[in-house]
């Protein structure tokens, strides 16, 4: 998987499950304010990711991820490390 499916799978799924505004899904904006996150959001959101792209999330792990670009590097990079085990 290439990262421009990994911004096409992420995007179409912050639109359906958070009712984002995709026009507002940029690598620069915020992810908690675009998508107006709470802590239960970001339960929400994990689950997402794993049934989306099959790996387990570690909730420390979002403490790094400040913009969309981060959040993609991050769900790239997992897939990376799950393809090499």
């Amino acid at each position: 998987m290439d990262k421009q499916e990994i911004i096409q799978i992420t995007n179409a799924f912050l639109v359906e499950e958070f009712e984002a505004d995709g026009s507002k899904i940029t690598p620069d904006a915020n992810l908690k304010a675009t998508l107006d996150l709470d802590s239960l959001d970001y339960i929400d959101l994990v689950v997402v990711i794993e049934n989306n792209f099959g790996f387990k999330v570690n909730p420390e792990d979002f403490q790094g991820i400040a913009t969309f670009q981060d959040f993609y590097d991050y769900v790239a990079n997992r897939i990376k490390q799950k393809e090499l085990v």
